[in-house]
């Protein structure tokens, strides 16, 4: 066996040495390279060193020969290690990045981890950083619809300066028709919800015919005056008219915001605001229906009494409306617009926040 000589260290540094054995604050790992210097010191070797401190010959090898390099300084601080794989290069990321946005892979219609890891050579951990650095999301569309309105812009400060500034004396009303709503019907029945199980409801149903949902929503006080009917032709819509009539102060004037459906543009319809003058229709732009805020109160009733209802009958569907109806308007929420007219003929707004 080759004999291991003696490590020679001066006092100062056996003194620091021994207070760092001594001090409770030291952490272990120091602890044993110190003892590992001063037993070499005291003249034993390597295998009566490791037997003493619990560690391999070659860590106490390899620690003396850290000590006789960089001192006591060289037992405080673990060696910076390469890591285990090489860092990516620019020319693979600009590589990745350039098939992200100019490329499709062969069997779909955008890159996902896998593919793009197959197809980069690369882990998808790796690729997930890239992306990730890059505010890559393939997976992720955003639909978006250009209006073609010649008056767009007009339209837009018209009906947002209705939101942003309501005329004195008047009504701001946001009229629309959910049409065909449908009464479905589970084809068998549900579990209620238990602990540990969500509640359940079968995939496929039954239907039992449709209604169509005639709203007009109060900017005011959030309130909506509503009517189901079963079709939405321009007779509909009249006799819709005909409620709001009844239904609202007859001092007030009324601004209904609506859109360019053909049923609101119709001779008869035209003929009966002329002889109700204060009525007043303000159209949205084509394509942007999102600014009419009735379909804000739309998305509520979906969600909450529409969507998973299960209706035997028409007039089931129909009491279910009327009866959120009801509710809603014993404590209405109004919706506030927030946005500019400019700010909205920018970007779908963040249109209603109760």
């Amino acid at each position: 066996m080759r004999k291991i000589e003696r490590i020679s260290i001066s006092e100062a540094d056996r003194e620091r040495l021994q207070r760092l054995v001594r001090d409770r604050n030291t952490p272990q790992k120091v602890v044993w390279r110190a003892r590992i210097v001063l037993l070499g010191a005291d003249g034993l070797q390597a295998i009566a060193i490791a037997t003493a401190v619990g560690k391999s010959v070659l860590t106490v090898r390899r620690w003396r020969r850290r000590y006789a390099a960089k001192g006591v300084e060289g037992l405080l601080k673990d060696a910076t290690r390469p890591p285990r794989r090489k860092p990516l290069t620019a020319e693979k990321i600009k590589q990745v990045v350039h098939m992200t946005l100019h490329a499709k892979p062969a069997d779909a219609t955008h890159w996902s981890l896998s593919n793009m890891a197959a197809a980069a050579g690369l882990s998808r951990s790796s690729i997930q950083r890239i992306w990730s650095t890059h505010g890559l999301k393939p997976h992720l569309t955003e639909t978006f619809k250009v209006s073609r309105d010649r008056n767009f812009a007009a339209k837009i400060r018209d009906v947002v300066g209705l939101y942003l500034d309501p005329p004195d004396k008047a009504l701001v009303l946001c009229v629309d028709e959910k049409s065909q709503i449908q009464a479905l019907d589970r084809t068998q029945p549900g579990l209620p919800m238990k602990k540990g199980r969500a509640g359940t409801m079968t995939h496929d149903y039954k239907r039992n015919g449709t209604t169509t949902l005639f709203a007009a929503l109060n900017m005011l006080d959030g309130s909506v005056i509503g009517q189901c009917m079963p079709r939405h032709r321009h007779r509909e819509f009249l006799r819709f008219l005909k409620t709001i009539d009844k239904q609202t102060p007859a001092h007030l004037d009324l601004h209904l915001i609506v859109d360019n459906y053909a049923t609101h543009k119709t001779e008869a319809v035209k003929r009966w605001l002329k002889r109700h003058k204060r009525f007043h229709l303000h159209f949205t732009p084509t394509s942007a229906s999102w600014l009419n805020m009735v379909e804000r109160f739309f998305a509520e009733i979906t969600r909450k009494r529409i969507r998973r209802g299960v209706f035997k009958s028409v007039a089931e569907l129909e009491s279910a409306i009327m009866e959120y109806l009801k509710n809603h308007n014993a404590d209405p929420t109004p919706f506030v617009w927030t946005k500019s007219a400019m700010k909205s003929s920018e970007k779908s707004p963040e249109r209603n926040k109760r």
